[in-house]
């Protein structure tokens, strides 16, 4: 008998959370890439790729948006819907 997993690509990973989140109010990027980050420890993904990929997922699904990482320069980017 084997056990068989199935792989998860990051980006699925990033459209999962971004439709389990899909009645709040909005979707933090940084709760969001902690989120995978948390579930996905090997994610080689950097944070800006993540936000990214999050971004992207949140547009396709009319999810708005907070862009509230701290970025490499310290600052909090603001919410955008």
């Amino acid at each position: 008998m084997t056990n068989a997993f199935h792989s998860i690509t990051v980006e699925r990973a990033a459209e999962a959370y971004v439709l389990s989140r899909g009645r709040a109010r909005f979707l933090s990027i940084a709760q969001a890439i902690r989120a995978i980050r948390t579930l996905m420890p090997a994610c080689r993904a950097t944070d800006r790729e993540l936000e990214e990929m999050l971004a992207t997922a949140s547009i396709v699904h009319g999810v708005p948006v907070a862009f509230d990482a701290k970025t490499a320069d310290g600052i909090v980017p603001q919410l955008h819907s």
